[in-house]
């Protein structure tokens, strides 16, 4: 296991030298600075709007809290696409570009388990995602607070599901780095992906219109790669009840969350990925 963590802290330092993983980076800082704009122009908006409703004497339609957990549940939509593509794409070759490159043939003769490289890699991806996770949601929240007065409920659950979605792709995706080669992996997992996706939004248009064809299509995608579903789960603990009950299922969130039953699904799932990518990585040939 000690093997593990230097591999795992080789990893996180290899992680934040690629140019992908910068990119990432980049792009987040500039949807930060947009947010925080975004949000102030909005906070304005609704000002303005209230100052024309009271002079001239109409009462609010709905609260504010409702338009501000829009915002939030925009921006927390946001860190969540962004992980999932930073989690693909930084850990694609984890093990696929290495064996082309040749590099772990300097690394496996040595007394080192194969699995626990593997468990190295997935913890160092690992802690640089939650590192990552944590500051974009911090900034989410934090610009509500200061800029929108606004404080979502269940920040921390949220949170953990987002982790948990970044952690069932890392798993995923490494054992398809055990499998093929790093094109053919990272074209797999991210059509895996956006599959979870279009998943999510059939089950919302088959909730809203009440068929339940399209809501099984839903779910069975749900259960080949939960991804989405546990997205739906955070989108719906940081709503109020009143902005649930108003928006309605949307691209975004969802007012039938799943249960408790479909987190322990998605945390075993992350964990049975994981161990086949162990298993697989031991019989390979280099």
């Amino acid at each position: 296991m000690t093997k593990a963590l230097v591999i795992a802290r080789l990893t996180f330092r290899e992680g934040l030298r690629k140019k992908l993983v910068l990119g990432v980076v980049l792009l987040s800082v500039v949807f930060a600075a947009l947010y925080v704009w975004g949000f102030h122009l909005f906070v304005q908006d609704w000002r303005a709007m209230e100052a024309r409703r009271a002079a001239s004497g109409a009462t609010t339609v709905l609260p504010y809290e409702v338009f501000a957990s829009a915002m939030v549940l925009l921006g927390l939509w946001t860190v969540n696409f962004l992980a999932g593509i930073m989690t693909i794409f930084a850990s694609v070759g984890t093990i696929a570009s290495e064996i082309e490159q040749g590099t772990l043939h300097a690394i496996v003769p040595k007394p080192i388990r194969r699995w626990e490289i593997v468990l190295g890699k997935w913890l160092g991806y690992a802690t640089m995602l939650v590192v990552y996770i944590g500051i974009m949601v911090a900034a989410v929240v934090v610009t509500a607070r200061i800029v929108g007065g606004y404080a979502p409920p269940n920040v921390l659950q949220a949170y953990a599901l987002i982790v948990l979605v970044a952690l069932m792709l890392l798993s995923l995706t490494i054992l398809g780095s055990t499998l093929f080669s790093t094109v053919a992996n990272g074209v797999i997992v991210f059509m895996l992906y956006g599959m979870a996706i279009t998943g999510g939004l059939v089950e919302q248009i088959g909730t809203a219109l009440d068929n339940d064809v399209l809501v099984r299509i839903g779910v069975l995608s749900s259960l080949f790669v939960p991804s989405d579903s546990m997205w739906r789960l955070a989108s719906y603990l940081v709503q109020p009840r009143i902005a649930v009950n108003f928006l309605g299922p949307t691209p975004f969130g969802t007012t039938v969350p799943p249960s408790s039953l479909a987190v322990y699904y998605s945390i075993g799932y992350a964990v049975v990925m994981l161990v086949l990518a162990m298993v697989r990585f031991q019989r390979r040939d280099l």
